[in-house]
């Protein structure tokens, strides 16, 4: 059994330390600190401010590599698109950029509150379902599969992203930290957009060794 898990992960996982991984590992150590020695409720971790714009950026960022892949451009133009949705569901669709509560911080009106506001879930699900409809129109499920096959995980990726999720909802659930869980999100969002980042540019680094792409 030891054998059999020792055999897999030398044939599909990478522990490489990429350059492009390094600022998710950076992010992911800072985590503690901040939730140390920053208060809770810190103004950082409201919408629109240091945390929730940097998970912004890190989405477009997402975007952009795999709106400009050189290779595999419809399955990286569907990943663009699902980053997007991500983006979407932070902005809470315009709702936190537009409708704050005037005198109150991180406060927004809801959409029961706005006028034609019940249309935005409705749309919002209407592109959900045009982002699955585009992956399986293009058959897209079968690159997938190919990735999986023939590439190795970058571990420290998968595993940042992991920890970063289940920080979030430990912190949103449990500890109701409002720095902690936007931080945490941060780490898992960063991880992701390096992970792209590495499927687009480094690609054929992650091959294993006796499989070809073809």
């Amino acid at each position: 059994m030891l054998k059999k898990l020792k055999d897999f992960l030398s044939g599909h996982a990478d522990f490489k330390i990429y350059g492009a991984t390094v600022p998710a590992i950076v992010a992911g150590l800072a985590v503690v600190p901040l939730v140390l020695f920053t208060d809770p409720d810190s103004k950082i971790g409201y919408e629109n401010e240091l945390l929730e714009n940097l998970q912004i950026l890190c989405l477009v960022a997402g975007c952009l590599s795999g709106i400009n892949s050189k290779t595999d451009k419809k399955f990286f133009r569907f990943t663009a698109m699902a980053l997007s949705v991500l983006i979407l569901r932070e902005i809470s669709c315009g709702r936190t950029l537009f409708f704050a509560i005037p005198g109150k911080e991180n406060a927004f009106y809801g959409w029961k509150e706005i006028k034609y506001g019940y249309l935005a879930r409705s749309l919002y699900g209407i592109y959900i379902a045009g982002v699955l409809t585009y992956f399986f129109k293009n058959r897209l499920f079968t690159t997938l599969w190919k990735y999986i096959g023939k590439t190795k995980i970058p571990i420290w990726n998968a595993a940042l992203m992991l920890a970063g999720l289940l920080s979030t909802v430990y912190a949103e659930r449990i500890e109701k930290n409002q720095v902690f869980e936007e931080s945490s999100e941060f780490v898992f969002y960063l991880s992701l957009t390096s992970l792209v980042y590495l499927y687009t540019k480094k690609r054929d680094n992650l091959l294993i060794n006796d499989r070809k792409w073809i």
